[in-house]
This record gives C-alpha cells, sequence and structure tokens, in this order.
C-alpha cells in the first residue's frame, strides 16, 4: 500500500458558500419570529429570550447573529424600509398620491421603525464599546436603507431632488407620512375628524407635481 493511500483522509471544509446560506438562513428565521414575537407583544417589548423561543434557538445562540434588542429592531426596522421603497415604486404612474397611500398602508402596521429610534436615541449613554461598534453597523444598514426609502418616495412621487431645498421637500413629506401612520395607528387621525385619504391628497397638492 502506498504512502499516500495508507494516510487518513483528511475532512474536507465546508464551502464557505453553504456556511454564509446556513447563516443567512438562521438569521432570516430569527428575523420571522422576532417580527412574530413583534406583532403579539409590541417591538418595544421585544426581548431576546422571547425570540429565541418563538424561534428554537437557545438564547446564547442568538448573540451570533444580533448583540442586542437594538441590533434586532434595527436589523427589523431595515427590512420594514425595503419593502416600503418596493411598494412605494409598485404604486404605478399614481405619483405622489398613489407612493403616499402605499407607504401609508405599511407604516400604519409598522411598529419596528419608532421602536429601533427609540433604541438609537437611548444607546449611547448604555453600550460599551464592542457593543457600540456592533450597532454602529447595523445603524449604517437602516441609514441606507432609510435613503434607498428617501428616493424611492421621491421617484414614485414625482418630486424633484436637485437641491437642498427639494430634498428637504422629500424629508418633509417622509415625516409627514410616519407622523400620519402614527396617529392613523392611534386613532387619532380619525378622533380629529381626518381621514388618511385627505391628508394624503393635501400632501399631493402641496408637493406633488400637479
Amino acid at each position: 500500500m502506498s504512502e499516500a493511500a495508507s494516510r487518513p483522509a483528511k475532512a474536507t471544509p465546508r464551502p464557505r458558500r453553504a456556511r454564509d446560506a446556513s447563516r443567512a438562513a438562521s438569521r432570516s428565521a430569527i428575523l420571522a419570529a422576532a417580527r412574530r414575537v413583534a406583532s403579539r407583544d409590541g417591538a418595544r417589548d421585544l426581548s431576546l429570550r422571547g425570540v429565541a423561543a418563538e424561534a428554537g434557538f437557545a438564547p446564547a445562540a442568538l448573540y451570533g447573529y444580533f448583540r442586542n434588542k437594538d441590533e434586532l429592531l434595527l436589523a427589523l426596522a431595515a427590512d420594514d424600509l425595503t419593502v416600503l421603497a418596493r411598494a412605494m415604486r409598485d404604486a404605478g404612474p399614481a405619483g405622489l398620491a398613489g407612493a403616499g397611500a402605499a407607504a401609508l398602508n405599511l407604516l400604519k402596521g409598522a411598529e419596528t421603525m419608532a421602536a429601533a429610534s427609540a433604541a438609537l436615541a437611548g444607546t449611547p449613554q448604555e453600550a460599551g464599546p464592542n457593543e457600540a461598534g456592533k450597532l454602529a453597523e447595523a445603524e449604517r444598514l437602516f441609514n441606507g436603507r432609510l435613503i434607498a426609502a428617501l428616493k424611492a418616495l421621491s421617484d414614485a412621487g414625482g418630486l424633484p431632488t436637485g437641491s437642498r431645498e427639494s430634498q428637504c421637500d422629500v424629508v418633509l413629506v417622509a415625516a409627514s407620512l410616519a407622523g400620519l401612520a402614527l396617529l392613523a395607528r392611534s386613532g387619532r387621525l380619525g378622533a380629529l375628524g381626518f381621514s388618511p385619504e385627505e391628508m394624503i391628497a393635501r400632501l399631493d397638492g402641496r408637493f406633488g407635481r400637479g
């Protein structure tokens, strides 16, 4: 028997692509579980332990994907922004009225962005250096998705962005939609005697091309 044949076979390393795919699938499963928990208990009351139980993971295993609740909330909000941008692009040729209606419809049911914003506001004083660095990475992802959503709003709504003033208008429209969603979700908009459709028409009249 040759020397090469007598050597024990080396374990074939798991291909990196397969490892990455497995990690991405686990991360998606955690996010899906977190979304179910947030829908049931509220995003602000989300806990990693509750998400781990929902996903069927050991609590310690989640820390390999999300260091803390704030990072998980930012990931959920970033995904919501991607869905939001797609919905506005798919709203059709109805301009700002169509894009605004699509955005408001989604924002009314999305508590994650408000919870993520609150997490960002309180984190710098609470996080250690490593935790803050990890959160900064999640925040960069969130900010990138936010910029993409603002671009989708400007494109779908026909809002110009060639000057700082016009960019301010896009942010004002986005902030108005977020505020309207908060009022509509809490029932305050109806209590004030206004409908979402009326408010979006007003926005379209003020900022739309027509």
